[in-house]
């Protein structure tokens, strides 16, 4: 499916180079921002379908922004100064917006992306060790086994085919964090089912979401009709009901299992981050997590851990495709480091612009590109009184993309990050995992498996755009394509 959308112009932070020879700055296109503001019910309604289309041309420049909408007080805050206030130094007045996580628990549970205070602290801390089973030289062989598989499906393809990436990046993910979790790869049945499930709950999430948000959960049987909200609540059980039968027979074993003891015929258990997780206890009080619990942290792990490192690899392929100088560096850099050869798990730190690249994909497209708290008390922001109980988001996207922090905010330039301008930018507007105590868990993983896997890719492939085919960014619990991410795949 194509779409008509152009690439931003000049006027919207994507200049065109005039100095000698240099190409010109590839700037990706997204949903024009309105000029000025639309009215509130508008802005409801169009966010139903996206936060992105929800967004105006000052949203782009302001510090601070206010919209009242049906009795509720939402804040948008982007100056650094404020962010950070939010996020790091006054977060037990911002926890993250209860209600918002209400409309996530059918599918993530009572987990580290759905809680807060104490619950939350005690949750980080039993989690913590389980990402030492997924420390690199544990995590990366694992990471060639399910790489290995994508070079196999990209292999059978015709020469130039057009196809999907965001389904490849969504397989190869899922089936890495699959093998990390539960030392097993994710292929067949399961895998289709589960991928399905997932993009039928995150195409209604908005729409469940944002009457929590506004207050409205009381319209909610209005504005959502009851077979959606039974769609939602239903792809949510299956994707939890597969993942908890995966679960279920390692978690009685454990159980079961006597310290320190293992019979003579048995094999020792994997030394995955499940096992991790089943060894944690709580400090205080010495328990071990519930099967529902367990349950609750594998769908946050496995679902966050898969579906943000897709859509960040998706959007990578697209940039790259679409300039063709970077890709040329990239195999430049590919066949000195690499060669023919397999990958080693010390060829990442040799990866340079490999890692530029990555990070300047989740500057344009920060997989999460929303983050929602609520004011447990009163606080003055700005000239801004913030009232108890308003909600104030945070928004990677726009301060990834903002007029006042970064230059050519709209092009795809992995270099800005060798300059004292781009350095300074990424100290105090670069917040693709988060910042602070709540700064995501598997930030580390995702930057190895995405350096690994494009690497992999450029060594073996060049990527040309489908002519016509112009992705059109959306905003949902993710942001993703909502008409694909079509490349012509070319073997070098």
């Amino acid at each position: 499916m194509s779409t008509d959308k152009q690439p931003a112009t000049a006027a919207t932070g994507c200049p065109h180079r005039t100095d000698g020879d240099q190409p010109a700055l590839f700037c990706p296109a997204y949903p024009q921002p309105s000029a000025g503001r639309v009215p509130g019910w508008l802005l409801f309604f169009r966010a139903r379908h996206s936060w992105l289309h929800n967004l105006f041309e000052r949203s782009y420049r302001m510090k601070m922004g206010e919209v009242h909408l049906f009795g509720k007080h939402v804040y948008m805050v982007n100056e650094p100064k404020w962010v950070r206030h939010v996020l790091v130094d006054a977060i037990a007045n911002y926890p993250k917006h209860r209600l918002l996580g209400k409309a996530l628990e059918p599918l993530l549970g009572e987990s580290l992306i759905t809680t807060n205070g104490a619950q939350w602290q005690r949750q980080r801390r039993m989690m913590n060790p389980a990402f030492e089973n997924a420390r690199l030289a544990v995590a990366f062989p694992l990471m060639l086994q399910a790489a290995d598989e994508l070079l196999r499906r990209l292999d059978a393809l015709p020469d130039g085919a057009p196809h999907d990436m965001e389904i490849e990046m969504t397989h190869v993910t899922g089936d890495i964090i699959f093998r990390a979790i539960l030392s097993r790869p994710m292929e067949g049945d399961d895998a289709r089912r589960i991928f399905a499930a997932f993009a039928e709950f995150q195409q209604l999430a908005p729409r469940l979401s944002l009457p929590v948000i506004y207050g409205l959960n009381w319209l909610l049987p209005v504005l959502v009709p009851f077979w959606q909200r039974r769609r939602s609540r239903r792809a949510a059980a299956e994707i939890r009901n597969l993942l908890g039968a995966l679960i279920r027979p390692r978690f009685d074993a454990h159980r079961q299992r006597i310290p320190g003891q293992t019979a003579a015929h048995d094999q020792p258990p994997p030394r995955d981050i499940l096992e991790a997780m089943l060894d944690a206890v709580d400090e205080t009080s010495g328990k071990p997590m519930s099967f529902d619990e367990t349950l609750d942290q594998v769908a946050v792990l496995f679902l966050a851990g898969h579906e943000t490192s897709a859509s960040a690899l998706t959007w990578a392929l697209h940039l790259l495709a679409n300039a063709p100088d970077v890709q040329q560096r990239l195999h430049a850099e590919v066949d000195r480091v690499l060669g023919k050869r397999t990958p080693q798990a010390g060829d990442l730190r040799e990866l340079e612009l490999t890692r530029q690249v990555f990070r300047e994909t989740l500057r344009l497209f920060p997989p999460v590109g929303f983050l929602t708290r609520e004011a447990v008390a009163g606080d003055q922001m700005r000239d801004k009184s913030i009232a108890g109980d308003s909600a104030v988001v945070i928004s990677p996207w726009l301060i990834h993309r903002h007029r006042d922090l970064w230059s050519h905010p709209d092009a795809f330039d992995p270099d800005r990050f060798d300059t004292d301008a781009g350095r300074e930018s990424a100290k105090t507007a670069y917040l693709p995992f988060g910042i602070g105590p709540r700064v995501c868990i598997g930030a580390s993983f995702a930057m190895q498996e995405a350096t690994l896997l494009l690497a992999m890719l450029a060594q073996r492939y060049r990527f040309e755009p489908v002519p016509g085919h112009v992705p059109e960014p959306v905003g949902r619990i993710t942001i993703r394509s909502g008409n694909g991410v079509a490349l012509r795949i070319f073997r070098r």
